[in-house]
């Protein structure tokens, strides 16, 4: 194996630790704070950790490149924090994770609607494959009725986000410096985020709410960790290796979820996990 291909795959299993570790810090934050309040503070920090670097680089971006760079901020971190955040007020960690590995399917949907990719029939077919697994984990929850389906709906709006999000940084940014991406996207998009947190009173609780200290900081660690370290990787390894590549990180990622969740006493079961075979196998059959 060459040097790159290591490379690769060692930023590709860090990335899988640290996403997969991200739904049970959403979840701890949860304990205390809202998932509005867990989304403003995640990103909040991570453009603030990259704020500095981003004022020095921002000259070195084409002017051409900055509504795109901002369009993958909002799609790859912005609304899908918020979305992440709020279902987990609803919704096990270990769960999050295994919807979450819905996201290369969507990669190739929205590639082949929007961006011309050629359609193959194995394509189609792990597609399908994919959303049996959901339908059948959808209909499983005996809450289906209930508003835990529109929580689902909101992770399934987070993955199909990644999935545009992944599209067009593998075809129309791959040229842009992935340090100078991740935190030009993160410093812009932490300016609505930071009026999110006044308005939910995150300064305010920081400040006067001691119970509040360990949530706040498993945000924190959220968005500096799992947003602005794992974004900058996560474009890395776009241009490294492509978008389908990068996007099968999420093989992993439930793995992980599921491990902390275990942990963490979470009900897990047998449906759940042959859900997440079923979805598992129709990534692998599109990507193959």
């Amino acid at each position: 194996m060459s040097r790159q291909k290591v490379v690769n795959w060692l930023i590709f299993m860090l990335l899988s630790v640290i996403w997969g570790s991200s739904f049970i810090l959403m979840k701890k934050s949860a304990e205390s704070l809202s998932g509005w309040q867990i989304g403003a503070i995640r990103i909040f920090s991570a453009g603030l950790v990259f704020f500095p670097f981003a004022v020095f680089h921002v000259k070195k971006i084409p002017l051409r490149k900055l509504p795109l760079i901002i369009a993958s901020g909002l799609l790859g971190n912005f609304f899908p924090a918020f979305f992440f955040a709020i279902a987990i007020e609803k919704i096990d960690s270990s769960m999050e994770g295994i919807l979450n590995s819905l996201t290369p399917l969507f990669v190739i949907v929205i590639g082949i609607l929007f961006f011309n990719d050629k359609t193959q029939i194995k394509k189609i077919a792990g597609v399908l494959i994919g959303f049996v697994g959901l339908l059948i984990l959808s209909l499983s929850k005996t809450s289906f009725a209930t508003s835990e389906l529109g929580y689902m709906l909101l992770i399934l709006l987070a993955t199909l986000f990644y999935g545009f999000n992944v599209n067009i940084v593998s075809r129309y940014l791959k040229e842009v410096n992935p340090m100078q991406m991740a935190a030009i996207s993160l410093s812009i998009i932490a300016i609505p985020a930071g009026i999110i947190a006044w308005q939910e009173n995150v300064f305010s609780i920081a400040q006067h709410d001691a119970a509040a200290l360990w949530p706040i900081t498993a945000s924190v660690l959220l968005g500096i960790v799992g947003s602005a370290i794992a974004t900058a990787l996560f474009y890395m390894l776009i241009r490294r290796a492509g978008g389908l590549f990068a996007s099968l990180v999420t093989y992993v990622i439930p793995i992980i979820s599921i491990f902390w969740g275990l942990l963490d006493n979470e009900n897990i079961t047998v449906i759940q996990m042959a859900c997440l075979g079923l979805i598992l196998s129709g990534v692998y059959l599109a990507n193959r």
